[in-house]
């Protein structure tokens, strides 16, 4: 059986929805094939508001953020990536709150190198190592170093006073979604990254995932295990696939092998980046070789 996604989300752009306790949440409208509905900025805490993941450079959902925290403070601004639909709105955040910003630090592969989907005026006041904490009143978020899906990625791990709310609320931003499986695209994207980072996600055992994109989803266990167990199937195809082909050949040209003919023709761009991303990790561990932008089975 494959993953239980969850694509039922009556949120519309603007309002706020409490998704935990201390947690509120509130959509962007920034709709599309790989942001769902669009982009989730949380909050977090009352009284003093820690905003995660503001979104866009987008007016109307800056406005809708101070609106959801008015009568507090936001006093510091968390990114969990540096994705334009998650990062390019701390700016325009920070000038109507003077909130410090928070990272793991700015994108890793410049515009030139491959990087051109990233936003590269991010650079956080305070940068944070894995396992680092952020404190407010009544709750700690421990950030998880989770490259992959971006080099940066950081998930948070919610922390709070048991009488707030239980344990294992994790803010899994785009490293799982509750909608869809993530894009993984090289160089800033790195399969064997990404699968050893949903082991470490996997082995926390968290009982509610906050994704970045889509609905809470209420079962991480069964369903990152079945991310990870469909991941590991589509590089077992991907290799057959490659075999099969009896030459070097690229990404693309294995797209229809893999995926078959349910494929949408406007996510293919986005396949033949997923399965260049599994490409790269078989050549890392010996099963394929990489001769320029083509592969062949070792």
């Amino acid at each position: 059986m494959g993953p239980d996604f969850r694509r039922d989300d009556a949120l519309v752009p603007g309002a706020v929805e409490w998704v935990a306790p201390g947690v509120r949440r509130v959509l962007c409208g920034n709709p599309g094939p790989f942001t769902y509905r669009g982009t989730n900025t949380y909050l977090v805490g009352r009284g003093e508001v820690a905003v995660l993941d503001p979104g866009p450079a987008d007016a109307a959902h800056r406005d809708a953020i101070l609106r959801a925290a008015e009568g507090e403070r936001i006093t510091r601004v968390l990114v969990s990536h540096t994705h334009r639909d998650h990062s390019p709105g701390v700016a325009a955040l920070v000038a109507a709150t003077g909130a410090e910003t928070l990272g793991f630090g700015p994108h890793a592969t410049p515009p030139g190198e491959g990087g051109e989907g990233g936003d590269h005026s991010f650079d956080p006041d305070r940068r944070l190592a894995d396992g680092e904490a952020v404190e407010g009143d009544g709750w700690r978020l421990v950030a998880l170093h989770t490259p992959g899906h971006c080099a940066n990625h950081l998930c948070f791990a919610l922390e709070a006073e048991e009488a707030l709310a239980p344990p294992g609320v994790l803010f899994s931003a785009d490293h799982v979604m509750s909608w869809s499986t993530s894009v993984v695209s090289p160089p800033d994207g790195d399969m064997a990254d990404y699968m050893r980072s949903l082991e470490r996600v996997a082995a926390r055992g968290d009982r509610l995932l906050l994704p970045g994109h889509g609905p809470a989803h209420d079962a991480p266990g069964p369903f990152i295990a079945a991310l990870i167990a469909h991941r590991r199937e589509r590089e077992a195809r991907v290799l057959e696939a490659l075999r099969a082909a009896g030459g070097a050949v690229g990404a693309a040209a294995l797209v229809p092998a893999v995926y078959g003919p349910a494929l949408e023709p406007r996510l293919a761009p986005a396949a033949a980046r997923s399965l260049l991303a599994h490409l790269v990790k078989l050549a890392g561990e010996g099963l394929a070789r990489a001769e320029g932008e083509a592969f062949r089975a070792a």
